[in-house]
């Protein structure tokens, strides 16, 4: 129930393992090189250890395959990342941890999987029937990368079986989804429709599949999807840098009436500019990216829920998390604006100045006071300080290799290949007619937004992306000034 503890650990060597490709995008062969034979030489999945299904997905199987990836392109565009005699080593890691966590898809009515899982012993006979929409919902990415480098179906069917059984349950009013739902009887147990905690990757990876993958119903639910956040959760004025009234902002409603819930966002919603960055919704993701980056100026850092309305955290915790940085790089790479360096350069000072201890660097316990508590998440080095990184290396392989790569929602990078376009199996997935239908990546079009890429002019490159008298309106709002 502690929201700031939680059985993420697994006993595995986890932030080993999760910063794998940040070594290599920082171009550090020999440490990636160590780091890569530590985990083949001491990492162990036969534990008798209950790990959350979706964290060790996204942390573990995510990383181990990225870092595969890396070691077997033929281009090496980061240096010579290359193992010697490496015998796809992490890929066999990967498949044993998915096997491990496949007892979860089991024994349940829905398709939807468990939350939690033994490694050793399956579904632990006291689990849990709930789970929440993000960690049922955003497995995808890993368990299809998984099954086309495989050429075995399975991982990708139970994933995409999920995604189709949460979709079928969204509200035939708005067409939202709950936080939590019950895998049994497919009862909605949290009505909160969000983009924060408990939703926002599951939103993500409609997206970030189809990208890899080119199935076009995973567009078409995020068209669909984006178009319903669009309706009944964004607040505030249509356009954001012209007009009257309030800054644009995501609220949290019932899925379905629409009704706002309650007066607080929380500081996973800071990824929804990225994401709104990838679809060509630049304008709407400055406006805000703004208000998160207001919140954080602040308190030099991101408290875990802000509550709008009082002006004050809700809960004041900062575990080092990423998403107005992962937003920050996608919105410089997108504008090439140079205040979202400066944006950069701001959280870095304020996490050298608050988070620096002396074995790395620790949890915030409370933005106002700067506590700390004694724990380094794993995906500050995964995802933290790799997009800090990248924002500042501009001449970094990842951005001029000619490769195109994605981030997963850990931040391990996955090359967008044409390999992974192309499925092995014919019979493939639920509800999949044959030869169904693939998108070429340049077709993407997400629908209902009120702007796109080809509007922010050369000349606002160098002005603040948001006019000042906007930009003031927000740091009111967040009891700046």
């Amino acid at each position: 129930s502690n929201l700031n503890i939680n059985d993420v650990l697994g006993n595995y060597s986890l932030t080993l393992i999760d910063a794998l490709d940040t070594l290599a995008v920082m171009g550090n062969s020999s440490e990636f090189q160590k780091a890569v034979k530590l985990v083949i030489d001491t990492v162990s999945f036969d534990k008798d250890s209950t790990v959350q299904v979706f964290e060790a997905t996204i942390r573990v199987l995510g990383s181990l395959l990225s870092a595969h990836i890396i070691i077997t392109d033929t281009k090496q565009p980061f240096g010579d990342m290359t193992i010697k005699d490496y015998d796809n080593e992490l890929l066999h890691m990967a498949h044993d941890l998915a096997v491990r966590l496949l007892p979860a898809f089991e024994n349940t009515k829905t398709g939807i999987p468990y939350p939690r899982v033994n490694l050793k012993k399956g579904v632990p006979p006291d689990s849990n029937n709930e789970t929440c929409t993000a960690g049922a919902g955003s497995l995808l990415v890993e368990f299809g990368i998984l099954s086309r480098l495989l050429g075995d179906s399975t991982f990708e069917w139970v994933a995409r079986r999920a995604v189709k059984a949460l979709w079928s349950l969204r509200s035939n009013n708005t067409g939202l989804l709950g936080n939590v739902v019950n895998i049994q009887t497919g009862h909605w147990v949290g009505k909160q429709s969000g983009l924060g905690a408990g939703s926002d990757s599951f939103y993500e990876y409609l997206l970030k599949s189809y990208i890899l993958f080119g199935e076009k119903e995973d567009l078409e639910m995020f068209n669909d999807a984006y178009r319903n956040i669009q309706n009944h959760l964004r607040r505030g004025r249509e356009a954001c840098n012209e007009g009257e009234g309030d800054p644009p902002l995501y609220v949290n409603v019932n899925m379905f009436t629409g009704q706002l819930m309650n007066t607080w966002i929380d500081s996973l919603q800071a990824f929804f500019p990225g994401l709104q960055v990838l679809i060509g919704d630049v304008e709407d993701a400055i406006c805000l990216h703004a208000f998160y980056y207001a919140i954080w100026k602040r308190y030099g850092a991101l408290p875990e829920r802000y509550n709008w309305q009082l002006q004050a955290p809700d809960v004041p915790f900062y575990p080092l998390r990423p998403e107005l940085v992962e937003s920050t790089y996608l919105l410089y790479q997108a504008t090439k604006n140079p205040f979202y360096l400066h944006v950069g350069m701001d959280i870095l000072q304020s996490l050298e100045k608050y988070t620096k201890a002396k074995c790395g660097y620790a949890t915030l316990h409370h933005v106002v006071d700067k506590t700390k508590e004694d724990r380094m998440e794993s995906f500050f080095l995964s995802e933290t300080c790799k997009y800090l990184y990248l924002l500042f290396d501009e001449e970094n392989p990842l951005h001029k290799s000619g490769n195109k790569y994605m981030f997963t929602t850990e931040g391990h990078i996955v090359s967008v290949d044409e390999r992974f376009r192309n499925s092995l199996w014919q019979d493939i997935l639920p509800g999949e007619e044959d030869g169904a239908e693939k998108i070429k990546p340049n077709e993407l079009k997400a629908v209902n937004f009120s702007s796109n890429c080809n509007r922010v002019p050369d000349e606002r490159r160098y002005l603040l992306p948001l006019k000042s008298n906007y930009m003031r309106q927000i740091d009111r709002m967040v009891g700046l000034i």
